[in-house]
């Protein structure tokens, strides 16, 4: 038709819309990999950082893109959206768009695409993704070449992934936009939007009211949707009368995503209910029962019965703890705000989906006043006891263990710093061996519990928090993360270009030259030793301060925590820096045994 505006400006116009309602919905950061399919939107992407409304982080590998708007969406619980363009390059984001759905991570994957008449050609670059990601999406939606006919939409569809993401009425998770652009990919989007573009509707968009409220949005910058969902998450009256009058021997047992701090602890000074506490909840700080994986290998407190125990957030890491919980007996209480069932031993005869706070304090304003009983104090001095016996045994040891490393690191992190744990050994010598800790936010990846990405999703939480964290900027906390040697080689790639963000980030790599945690399984005295080593072990016989150094960042090999524990603990300046610690792993598997030794003879020593 005579007059219609070029394809490529539609196109253009289109990816204006989407990075204009994506920062009206709130989203501040997008990570983008480079490709040519996605031009449209990059070009638009980088007008909207140039305008204030965005911030572009630029990657080269989309995996490592993928993890970094992950870390950056855990740290801040906002939405971070990740671009990549077509084939391959899309398949590179199913390992952090996995993670986000299992950890309910808020993250839209924005995937370029080769128009239909590409596809089934053998066309480069074009594989089907469509439905990419499987059931791993919290919505996932297709999107044809875009034209004038669907411009009514174009805004609804980028609020509506924001606030799929978000999760509304359903757990946060990721979102999948697929979406085609056809050639020439450069166009000029206020060919199409006039100047509603930028300041009104301008005379592109006259006669035609779809292209003005795609041009214009909302007044007042609101975005297009605002999703409202009902206060459904209150605490069930029956279940807040069963949790109150259910006696001094209950147990809480706190992990990942449950209750808040606050809430938890006014339930258990309520109740006299002990709580423990994993470092990732949030909630282990001073009175909590940190050391439950040692006490529960002892003889004494493995025959310790609750009458109650009441589960919020995700299972821990320990399989003493897990398993110890599945020998119980009594009723047992998982509580979820959206309903998850995060109980792999499927014992817990009660799944409330309420919000956990709300049923903490509710229990804890219903129950009857009672003063602390046996139960509690039983419990307190196993902890106390078990603590002065890793102390001693740590004092005592010669070199610096993981346990010693996990210990010391927290002790020493100051006040407003986040911490980062790598999955495998780190996460669990945190769990089983770091004391109480306030003032320390603490991340992991323990939706798929893997070991990939870890370093991006450092990296994305440490620019997610340098200068937007009121806490980390007062006091100098910054990032600390801490890998093992195979999660840093997995994703060392992230380290290109990390000295040239915005960030601070110290990164403890445990070098135990190859798998630690298979010393532990059983394969380790079962199979031959060498293939054991080949197969499980895998040294990799690598010097890790020099892979660090290739990306250009600033590496240390230190030799003991005296080291180490001084360069953490104070102010950090700007930048990425490579602490390497070794470790022989034959001797962990000593340390950990003597820790545990310790901890029963302390306990047996209570009489």
């Amino acid at each position: 038709m005579a007059g219609s505006p070029a394809a490529r400006d539609v196109q253009a116009a289109f990816a204006y819309v989407l990075a204009d309602e994506w920062s009206r919905a709130g989203v501040t950061d997008v990570v983008v990999a480079p490709g040519s399919r996605s031009t449209p939107l990059l070009v638009a992407l980088a007008e909207a950082e140039e305008r204030g409304e965005l911030a572009l982080h630029v990657h080269l590998d989309e995996r490592a893109a993928g993890f970094f708007a992950l870390g950056m969406a855990l740290a801040s619980g906002n939405p971070a959206v990740v671009v990549t363009t077509s084939g391959t390059a899309a398949v590179e984001l199913h390992p952090s768009v996995v993670e986000a759905d299992l950890s309910g991570v808020p993250l839209i994957a924005v995937t370029a695409d080769r128009p239909e008449e590409l596809h089934g050609c053998g066309a480069p670059q074009t594989v089907e993704q469509s439905g990419l990601f499987g059931g791993s999406t919290r919505w996932a939606v297709s999107v044809g070449v875009a034209d004038l006919a669907s411009a009514g939409w174009w805004r609804s569809l980028a609020s509506r992934a924001v606030a799929e993401a978000r999760g509304g009425a359903h757990r946060p998770g990721p979102v999948h936009l697929n979406m085609a652009f056809r050639e020439p990919l450069l166009g000029a989007a206020g060919a199409v939007l006039g100047d509603g573009g930028t300041d009104g509707p301008g005379a592109g968009t006259k006669g035609r009211p779809a292209l003005r409220s795609a041009g214009l949005g909302r007044e007042d910058r609101a975005p297009w949707h605002s999703v409202v969902a009902a206060d459904d998450l209150s605490a069930p009256a029956e279940m807040v009368r069963m949790l109150a009058e259910a006696g001094e021997r209950g147990l809480i047992v706190a992990g990942a995503g449950g209750a808040g701090a606050e809430a938890v602890w006014q339930l258990s000074r309520a109740t006299s209910w002990p709580v423990l506490a994993n470092p990732v909840s949030g909630c282990r700080t001073a009175g909590s029962v940190t050391l439950a994986d040692s006490l529960l290998r002892t003889s004494r407190v493995r025959q310790w019965r609750p009458d109650i125990v009441l589960r919020l957030g995700a299972p821990w890491a320990s399989r003493v703890l897990n398993e110890w919980l599945a020998e119980l007996e009594c009723p047992q209480v998982l509580v979820d705000p959206w309903g998850s069932w995060s109980a792999p031993d499927r014992l817990p005869g009660f799944v409330v989906a309420a919000a956990p706070d709300a049923l903490c304090l509710a229990v804890a304003k219903a129950v009857p006043a009672a003063p602390r009983g046996d139960w509690a104090r039983q419990w307190a001095l196993a902890e106390s006891a078990g603590q002065a016996a890793v102390d001693a045994t740590i004092g005592a040891e010669e070199g610096t263990s993981e346990p010693a490393l996990a210990r010391a690191v927290m002790a020493a992190l100051p006040k407003g710093a986040a911490l980062v744990l790598s999955s495998s050994m780190p996460v669990r010598d945190f769990e089983w061996w770091a004391g109480p800790r306030d003032g320390v936010t603490v991340l992991s990846n323990r939706g798929a519990n893997g070991i990939d990405g870890v370093l991006s999703t450092a990296l994305g939480v440490a620019v997610a928090r340098t200068g937007r964290t009121a806490a980390s900027e007062a006091t100098g906390g910054g990032t600390v993360a801490v890998l093992g040697d195979l999660a840093f080689l997995y994703d060392a790639g992230a380290l290109l270009r990390a000295g040239q963000r915005a960030l601070r980030l110290d990164v403890v790599v445990v070098d135990n030259d190859g798998g630690g945690i298979f010393n532990f399984l059983p394969q380790a005295a079962e199979q031959e030793p060498e293939r054991f080593e080949r197969l499980w072990g895998t040294p990799h016989g690598t010097d890790l301060c020099a892979v660090a150094s290739a990306y250009g960042v600033d590496a240390e090999q230190v030799g003991d925590l005296e080291s180490l524990i001084p360069a953490l603990s104070g102010p950090q300046g700007p930048g990425v820096r490579v602490w390497v610690v070794k470790t022989p792993r034959a001797a962990n598997v000593t340390a950990h045994r003597r820790l545990h030794e310790a901890v029963e003879l302390a306990v047996v020593g209570l009489g």
